[in-house]
């Protein structure tokens, strides 16, 4: 299920059968997001990125049960990155992504881990090269310091269209088990759908 980086110039053809569309997921957590994307729609290719042992593990437990290894069908529109997504980002091609997904991010509260932040105006040019024109980028946090951030960043640049976030769950926006927590613990989340101008 890793995507192969050799199919970084027609990442569509890392799929069987090939998709309509591209979709990217950042840091897919425990996995539920993005399966409940694949499994929602067939038609498109979603490439799930997640650096951290627990979350793939979390994943593939998820499609394939205990002792199932031999007869489980792994959905062919959904393919894994197990390294930063920055890295994968320089190699896709020129509006290839259609829809693009940052779900409850960790926050990096700390000023001198901002760098380290997949909301960054150091970013937003590649991010903006790699989605075609009017894709749509959904962020979500629950986070105060990653809100503010996510509002200042937003409002100082000139490649995407910027409604206000959301404060309740949008419609058709599959849950997360960080998002539920966050209600659980009475954090307010925001929601924003950005498009690419």
């Amino acid at each position: 299920m890793r995507f192969d980086i050799a199919h970084a110039p027609d990442p569509l053809a890392a799929f069987t059968p090939r998709p309509t569309e591209l979709w990217l997921e950042v840091g897919f957590g425990g996995g539920e997001h993005a399966l409940a994307l694949a499994a929602t729609n067939p038609d498109i290719g979603l490439i799930a990125c997640e650096v951290f042992e627990q979350g793939l593990c979390s994943l593939l437990a998820r499609l394939v049960p205990e002792g199932g290894e031999a007869d489980t069908t792994l959905p062919g529109n959904l393919r894994l990155w197990d390294d930063d997504a920055r890295d994968l980002l320089r190699r896709l091609p020129d509006a290839c992504l259609s829809s693009l997904f940052l779900m409850f991010p960790d926050p990096w509260p700390k000023a001198r881990h901002t760098k380290r932040r997949f909301v960054h105006p150091a970013l937003l040019p590649e991010l903006a090269r790699t989605l075609k024109p009017g894709a749509l980028w959904r962020i979500a946090s629950d986070d105060p310091t990653y809100q503010s951030w996510v509002t200042e960043v937003l409002a100082n640049q000139t490649l995407f269209d910027v409604p206000p976030p959301a404060t309740t769950h949008p419609d058709g926006w599959p849950p997360t088990r960080y998002e539920t927590k966050a209600l659980i613990a009475g954090r307010t989340p925001l929601y924003w759908e950005v498009a690419r101008r």
